[in-house]
């Protein structure tokens, strides 16, 4: 099958379309992520369709994953209609403005969506609204890298993903000055054409060395996807994490190999550390099956002997994106 914007557009829409039927609790459906901007679908020949149902009542899943081919999956989340109650809000909220901002509604029999849509997508773009999604991301960043240099209890997985949820925070926070949220796949690369916009290339060389990039080589790379996959096919079901449901398995997989084969297999580091580190946190620190991923992290620098370097130097990232945050707000009077 030729996977197209249309085919993959068609899908969402039986998709809703089914999901509605007789279903009087959804008031609202629409489609997000890359398949509403002019973006390249797949990386690695697969990709996700990213849908939200916005029901009346409190819904009872917040998440569910649908296979639709080996390549392709449904994303779907379900909101309560509560959330969308602050229009103008939403419009500065980090991550629902800018989902909100590209979506296209594909069920709204009231108009309800609709209406907090061009709600949001009122003056989205203008300076003050820009800031006020940048300034708390960068802010939770900083809180949250306090705590964690003063936290003296976090098992080894944790400290990895607290690691990894602070520089996310504060990429995402930069970035939100000239795009979208960066999506986990295309993290690295993103990120690199993001600050370039904001004449910071350097901070995407210094990014990667804070993940431990210059420790690493592709054939090493390559290697950990290999036990990156048997840690992944060896998780319980009942422990398994959402983001990586065994349907997310391939679309993880090939990103992998694709971004692996491209001009900078570093790339791979991002969703390989994330979802592997998120595996890691189902086990006990001391199974067997965690200990190839313990031994990456400390090869790379951001578990053992070298955190407090790692930590430092997440200090000073927070530093610069703090600095570039304050200096566009001054040029562009926010």
């Amino acid at each position: 099958m030729q996977i197209t914007p249309e085919t993959l557009k068609q899908f969402a829409v039986t998709t809703v379309e089914k999901m509605t039927r007789g279903n009087y609790d959804i008031i609202g459906a629409y489609m997000c992520g890359s398949l509403c901007m002019d973006h390249e679908l797949l990386l690695g020949g697969s990709t996700d369709i990213d849908l939200v149902f916005v029901h009346s009542s409190e819904p009872t899943i917040p998440r569910e994953i649908l296979r639709l081919t080996n390549e392709i999956h449904l994303d779907i989340e379900h909101h309560p209609q509560k959330d969308y109650l602050k229009g103008r809000e939403l419009r500065v909220h980090p991550q629902m403005g800018p989902s909100l901002f590209n979506a296209q509604v594909l069920f709204d029999p009231q108009h309800f969506i609709d209406f907090t849509i061009a709600t949001v997508r009122g003056m989205f773009h203008r300076e003050d609204h820009v800031i006020q999604r940048a300034r708390p991301q960068i802010e939770s960043a900083r809180s949250r890298w306090i705590e964690f240099q003063n936290e003296p209890v976090w098992n080894h997985a944790q400290s990895v993903l607290e690691f990894l949820g602070i520089v996310e925070q504060a990429a995402q926070a930069i970035t939100s000055l000239v795009g979208e949220p960066l999506s986990e796949r295309r993290f690295l690369p993103s990120y690199a054409l993001r600050v370039e916009r904001l004449d910071k290339a350097g901070m995407y060389a210094g990014l990667v060395g804070m993940l431990g990039g210059a420790r690493v080589e592709r054939g090493q790379l390559k290697d950990w996807i290999t036990v990156w996959d048997r840690m992944i096919n060896a998780i319980p079901t009942v422990q398994r994490p959402i983001q990586i449901h065994p349907h997310r398995r391939t679309y993880y997989f090939n990103a992998f190999e694709a971004l692996l084969s491209s001009n900078q297999p570093k790339d791979v580091l991002w969703p390989l550390l994330t979802t592997w580190s998120l595996a890691a946190s189902t086990m006990p620190d001391k199974a067997p099956e965690a200990q190839p991923w313990l031994d990456a992290c400390e090869h790379l620098g951001i578990l053992g002997d070298d955190m407090d370097e790692r930590i430092t130097a997440l200090d000073i990232y927070l530093e610069q994106v703090e600095q570039t945050i304050e200096i566009w707000a001054m040029e562009h009077g926010a």
